[in-house]
């Protein structure tokens, strides 16, 4: 959206993004999601700042905060800790896969174990911790996303966030994909491998998306031409139909 823009303050875009909300929504509050890149890079007194400006700007009731799992030490944690006591705080991770192959693969830096312990660190402070997650990653078959799910399922998290892979051009994963394709998943596919995956999953387990959404010029595929909710409108169809029921882990 046009308010994310990195030239302003933080105050300047939430401000921009409350008046671009006002109209449909006039008395909606709001969290601040420092979600692109990773919100706990830098030295821990300019993060706070920027966090603390964030929780300043009228209306905003809450943060969250996107982030890898090897960018993360004791003195935010503690600072976390702090701050969940006085405003709604989710600290989100992106593990991506629980693969370590993969993880090589896709140069992401860290293996899981890093994850794991990233976020086992932050819930045992009392913070809600959310993951993101890719299905259908290079080398990943559905196999292996399910065998995944109650490994997902056992942590410590409150929220956790799906995304099918996609191609992005410029990237060097579309560089892979044009030398070596590898199989992406049409939409009835994934409708059927995500029913699969959350019926492997805790109940208690807050799902907040099932698929992301790509700026059309920058994606190369899978182009399935829905909109999120289009999608989860299917994706409730689908296990309606097949009468869905959780697996027992």
């Amino acid at each position: 959206p046009t308010y994310c823009d990195k030239q302003k303050s933080v105050t300047e875009q939430l401000e921009d993004g409350k008046r671009f909300f006002a109209r449909k929504y006039p008395d909606m509050k709001y969290l601040a999601y420092f979600q692109a890149y990773t919100n706990t890079y830098g030295t821990n007194s300019h993060l706070k700042a920027l966090y603390e400006e964030a929780l300043a700007v009228e209306d905003v009731v809450g943060l969250v905060i996107g982030t890898r799992p090897d960018c993360i030490n004791d003195d935010l944690l503690d600072y976390f800790e702090e701050l969940n006591q006085r405003t709604f705080l989710i600290v989100e991770y992106g593990v991506e896969t629980c693969n370590d192959a993969t993880l090589r693969l896709i140069n992401r830096g860290h293996d899981f174990d890093c994850a794991k312990q990233a976020v086992e660190r932050t819930a045992s402070r009392g913070i809600r911790v959310g993951a993101h997650i890719i299905l259908g990653l290079p080398g990943e078959d559905e196999n292996e996303s399910l065998r995944q799910a109650p490994i997902i399922s056992s942590l410590p998290l409150t929220t956790l966030k799906i995304h099918q892979m996609q191609i992005i051009r410029g990237t060097k994963l579309a560089k892979m994909y044009e030398e070596h394709p590898f199989h992406l998943y049409s939409v009835d596919e994934y409708i059927h491998l995500i029913a699969e995956y959350i019926s492997r999953l805790r109940a208690d387990l807050i799902l907040e998306r099932f698929v992301s959404q790509s700026p059309p010029e920058l994606l190369i595929a899978p182009k399935w031409g829905l909109k999120n909710y289009e999608f989860t409108h299917r994706l409730n169809n689908y296990m309606k139909e097949h009468c869905t029921k959780k697996k027992e882990i």
